[in-house]
């Protein structure tokens, strides 16, 4: 038998711990060294889980012989994070948004990959049963050809004023419902269709922050390719306390009939039986325990375990002389960057037109 992948994490926060978890729940793997800037968080992991323990990531990366790495901090600390773990040729799963310029996101994506090194970027909502069996469904026509789409979410993160403390409060840090949250839903986006080519008529808008977004609303574009003419909407709001947890809700229309699904069930309603998925004529409902995989270790979600696994497996497989693609790459990320930029740009020439409309009236 193999001897397990020596794994390390840089930032031990509540992604950090969480992948902690599961990674040593992996049969070939395990979590040999942590790197953060609390000291209370080093010493009770060094004393409790006899690991080795570090301030930060150059010590770690200087002292520890890894397989791979999961880079768990803020996106703003991660390009001389990744350069360092880039020279070094360790593969590496990295939280998203990754980092915060779709430049260096494209650039990290190009090396790491002509490298040869496994990457990948935690969009956990590709690895959920639920998207999962969505995607297929739609990939197989079960719609006909999509027309249009609608990619949602929604969270009680920020339901006050918070003031300007914490990373969340300043875009520079990766805060902001864009960066937090409208990332998810545009991954879901590029999941099902790809990237879209542009988005138009943005409104980035605040409700208890004072720096950042709260609400997100703006459409989005295909123009060429496969989906050439498809369009929809994304709508994200993490200042709902209407709901209890973080929740994604993603809709497609097509010739056939439309599909709406979110993390834990989805509903189809078609305008003809489908003998091949053995659905009938009108509604029909799927519910996560339906279609839900297993896995070995279960904590926030089955999609958390699986997503960290497949790393683990790309990671194993290299090893061995074989490839195992991953769902989400650097490259994968960096696109959702490109979708990012062009919001924030998007909202800003929407108020500039707005204000010389204002001053014209």
């Amino acid at each position: 038998m193999s001897e397990p992948l020596k794994l390390a994490i840089i930032g031990a926060g509540r992604m950090g711990i969480t992948h902690y978890s599961i990674a040593n729940a992996h049969s070939h793997a395990a979590i040999a060294a942590v790197a953060d800037p609390s000291l209370l968080i080093t010493t009770m992991l060094g004393k409790y889980a006899k690991i080795a323990t570090y301030k930060d990531y150059k010590g770690l990366l200087k002292n520890e012989a890894l397989d791979g790495v999961l880079v768990c901090t803020p996106p703003a600390f991660n390009p001389e994070i990744l350069q360092a773990v880039l020279e070094r040729r360790i593969a590496t799963f990295c939280e998203k948004p990754y980092v915060l310029d779709a430049a260096a996101g494209a650039r990290f994506a190009k090396e790491f990959d002509a490298a040869g090194i496994v990457n990948q970027v935690g969009y956990v909502n590709r690895w959920n049963d639920m998207f999962t069996k969505a995607k297929a469904l739609v990939d197989d026509g079960l719609l006909g050809a999509p027309l249009r789409f609608r990619s949602e979410m929604f969270s009680p993160t920020i339901i006050r004023d918070a003031g300007e403390a914490g990373w969340r409060a300043a875009h520079a840090n990766g805060g902001g419902a864009v960066f937090e949250m409208a990332s998810h839903a545009i991954d879901l986006i590029a999941y099902f269709f790809g990237a879209p080519s542009r988005v138009g008529g943005t409104s980035l808008s605040k409700v208890y922050s004072k720096q950042v977004e709260d609400i997100v609303s703006t459409s989005l574009f295909y123009d060429t390719g496969a989906h050439a003419g498809l369009s929809g909407t994304m709508y994200v709001n993490w200042s709902d306390a209407s709901f209890r947890k973080p929740t994604n809700k993603f809709e497609v229309f097509g010739q056939a009939g439309k599909l709406l699904v979110d993390q834990h069930g989805m509903k189809v309603h078609l305008a003809q039986p489908s003998e091949r998925h053995g659905l009938k004529e009108g509604w029909n409902q799927f519910y996560i325990t339906d279609v839900a995989s297993n896995v070995p270790f279960y904590v926030r979600g089955i999609e958390y375990t699986a997503q960290l696994y497949d790393f683990i497996d790309a990671v194993r497989a290299q090893k061995a002389g074989r490839t195992k693609p991953v769902r989400c790459t650097f490259a994968d990320a960096a696109a959702n960057l490109k979708v990012i930029e062009q919001l924030f740009a998007d909202d800003a020439a929407q108020r500039t037109k707005g204000r010389d409309q204002g001053v014209a009236a």
